[in-house]
Formats: structure tokens, C-alpha cells, sequence
């Protein structure tokens, strides 16, 4: 039996069409069958119509590369501008008030840079209480607790301390209240800074040591207990109790955390010292060594709850010369580390007579004429020390 449909004829132009169907001319688009037949098109991918079927643009992948890039961008202009605010927001903290152009009679500069590190007794900023609570007294005017003489160079760190007793030369001057001209005198060190302030002391330091000091910078009592309090105490391990009235220190033996005021007296006290004056000169050494290490420490670096404290409280009352900008402050602050991690040596100037009779200045300290001189000719030249 034929299959196929009756109406199909031999015409090619219409081969299933029935007689009376119009013929398609070749060429031309095929109509859609009605017999049921598929043409063979393939609906769905012709035309690229959206909503007919045809898939739409594929959805771009992100580019993690140019966002990870962008990102560190964006963090580096942060960390950037938060920097430059920091350095000129502490640069303008600083009291630029001692002018080294006013010493007159410099040595030459020799190699390597001198720092002179005051610590003075005074009372400025503190109240009626501050000074009952810290044992300071209200004596007017200021005096020296602490110097030290702070050599870097490329032979190494040297943290060198002066007996705020020595007796020394120093040289004439001229007062700056009362204009009235003084020759030269021998007393202790400590009355150079009494009679002419931090230009007066640095010349006498010059004087008697040829080394010329290139910055200055000096803290008094209630900046001292500030930078303490902000740094949250400092941990000192204490040999032997201490018990002192003056200074109103009271510790047990053994590791502690001090606070400001227990810093404060820590550092004062001297009548338990056997060697008085230069056992307070090792106890605030070995206490700057732990100071300087905490406040270098990650722990306040990274932490800026904790960090910009502790540079507002170290910076408002620290006192510096003209000279001074922030990056020589924070070479001076690195030194002091540096010495505290054994990358220094620290030291007392080398004495001939701690217990001198003087005339009228009470019992005072001499240095030995010859190893401290040893000492200073290899500072200024910046050589290896060697002098004990």
C-alpha cells in the first residue's frame, strides 16, 4: 500500500502539495506545514530575541585582582594621611624654649650626636594636692634630678650619667633677670641650672666635658607621672623593700607594676641607696631601660587608644631646643631603646671622689681626671668606649 500522501506529484516546487495549492516559488520562505511535518527548523535560536528563548549576555565574573588592588590603595591613602596628620599633629606639641644660639664658648662639634637628658623637679601644672601626694614640696624655681648625656654614632650608643652633685667648673655668665655679670665659680652641677636655666647647664656640661651637645630635652615631675599613668604603669622588679619618706616611696621586693606617682617616687628616692646620688642615678637608669621599652613595645604602637596618650602626655611638657624636630626626638627615644636591648652602654662618668668636702657646697662628687677625660675624647671622636 502507498504511504504517501495522495496529492503528492512529481512537480519539484510542490512535491506534497495537492493540485489546486499554490505553488512556492523557489526561494522563497517555506510556509509553516500544516500536515504535521517539521521543516527541521530549530526554534528557540533563531532570531536571538530575548524572552523567545534565547539565552542573554553572560554575567561577568569579578575582577578580585583590580577590587584586592583598589582596596590596597584606598588603605595605603589612609594609612598615608593618617601618618603626615600624626607627625604634624605631635610636631606641634613640642615646647621649643631653650636656644642653643645662646650658649656662647661652644666646643668645635665632634662625631656622632649628643643628646642632654634633663629631669627636673619641677613643679609646673601640679596643684596644692599633686604636690602633697607626690612628696615634691613647693620650692620655687627649678633644680635637676637626673642628666644624662646620650651619644649615638656609629660605634654604638653610650647613656652616660652626671651626679647632679658634681663639682665643676662654671664658666662666667651673665644673669638673665637681673643682667648682673658672674665670673667664673667652682660649684656643683646642679647650681649651674639654679642660677642661668638650660642654657647656663649646657655650657657648663661643654665646659667641663668638650663634647657639644647638638639637642636638649627635659621633663618635669608632672609630665613624668602623666607619661606613666597613660602608658598604664611601668613593671619594675625591685631587688630589696623600700621605704623612703622624702620621696614617699613604699615597695615591697619582688615585680610590680608602678604607677605615675609610685614612678615618680621610685626614681626620687636615695637614703636607702648606700651611695645616695649614684644609686638613684642606677635605679632611674634601670627604670628609663623599662620605660623605653614599653612605650616601643607593639602592644602601644599598634593600639592608637593607647598610643596617642601616651605621645599627647610625653610631649606637653617636655621641654626641647629650637633645633629640635620630632624625627630627632624619636632618634633620641630609639637610642635610649636601643641601649635598653644591649645595644649600648650605659654608664656613670667615672668618679675619683664620691664624698668631696667643698667650702660651701656641702659634700660633693669628683669625677676622675683622668678616665673621665679618656671618656670624653672618645665620645667626641665617636670611638669605641672603653674607659670603665
Amino acid at each position: 500500500m502507498n504511504q504517501w500522501p495522495e496529492a503528492r506529484n512529481n512537480d519539484p516546487r510542490n512535491p506534497y502539495g495537492s493540485p489546486g495549492a499554490p505553488i512556492r516559488p523557489a526561494g522563497s520562505p517555506a510556509a509553516r506545514p500544516q500536515d504535521g511535518y517539521n521543516t527541521g527548523q530549530v526554534y528557540g535560536r533563531g532570531s536571538g530575541t530575548p524572552g523567545h528563548g534565547t539565552p542573554g549576555p553572560r554575567p561577568k565574573r569579578p575582577n578580585w585582582r583590580k577590587r584586592i588592588t583598589i582596596g590596597l590603595l584606598a588603605f595605603v591613602a589612609v594609612l598615608l594621611v593618617v601618618s603626615v596628620s600624626t607627625y604634624f599633629w605631635a610636631d606641634s606639641k613640642l615646647r621649643r624654649e631653650v636656644d642653643l644660639g645662646k650658649v656662647a664658648d661652644r666646643p668645635p662639634a665632634g662625631k656622632g650626636t649628643n643628646y642632654l637628658i634633663v629631669g627636673s623637679d619641677s613643679r609646673e601644672g601640679l596643684s596644692d594636692k599633686d604636690k602633697e601626694e607626690l612628696h615634691t614640696g613647693s620650692a620655687d624655681g627649678k633644680r635637676t634630678d637626673s642628666m644624662m648625656i646620650l651619644h649615638t654614632g656609629d660605634n654604638g650608643t653610650t647613656m652616660l650619667s652626671l651626679p647632679r652633685d658634681s663639682f665643676v667648673t662654671i664658666p662666667a655668665f651673665k644673669g638673665e633677670k637681673s643682667g648682673k655679670q658672674f665670673p667664673a665659680s667652682t660649684h656643683k652641677l646642679n647650681v649651674a641650672y639654679a642660677d642661668g636655666g638650660a642654657e647656663l647647664l649646657i655650657r657648663t656640661v661643654e665646659f667641663n666635658t668638650g663634647l657639644r651637645i647638638d639637642h636638649y630635652a627635659e621633663i618635669g615631675f608632672g609630665g613624668f607621672r602623666s607619661l606613666v599613668d597613660s602608658l598604664g604603669g611601668v613593671d619594675m622588679c625591685i631587688d630589696k623593700p623600700i621605704k623612703d619618706r622624702d620621696s614617699g616611696a613604699d615597695f615591697k621586693a619582688g615585680c610590680q607594676t608602678l604607677d605615675g606617682k609610685q614612678s615618680l617616687a621610685f626614681v626620687r628616692q636615695r637614703h636607702q641607696e648606700a651611695d645616695q646620688d649614684l644609686g638613684r642615678m642606677r635605679n632611674q637608669q634601670k627604670f628609663l631601660n623599662t620605660l623605653a621599652k614599653q612605650a616601643a613595645s607593639p602592644s602601644t604602637i599598634l593600639n592608637p587608644f593607647r598610643l596617642y596618650p601616651v605621645i599627647g602626655s610625653g610631649l606637653d611638657t617636655l621641654i626641647v631646643d629650637k633645633d629640635m624636630e620630632l624625627w630627632d626626638l624619636t632618634s633620641m627615644f630609639w637610642a635610649m631603646k636601643g641601649v635598653t636591648g644591649g645595644d649600648g652602654k650605659q654608664m656613670t662618668v667615672p668618679i675619683g671622689n664620691a664624698n668631696l668636702p667643698t667650702r660651701g657646697d656641702g659634700v660633693a662628687v669628683k669625677w676622675d681626671p683622668v678616665k673621665s677625660k679618656q671618656l670624653f675624647a672618645q665620645l667626641k671622636n665617636d670611638e669605641k668606649v672603653t674607659a670603665p
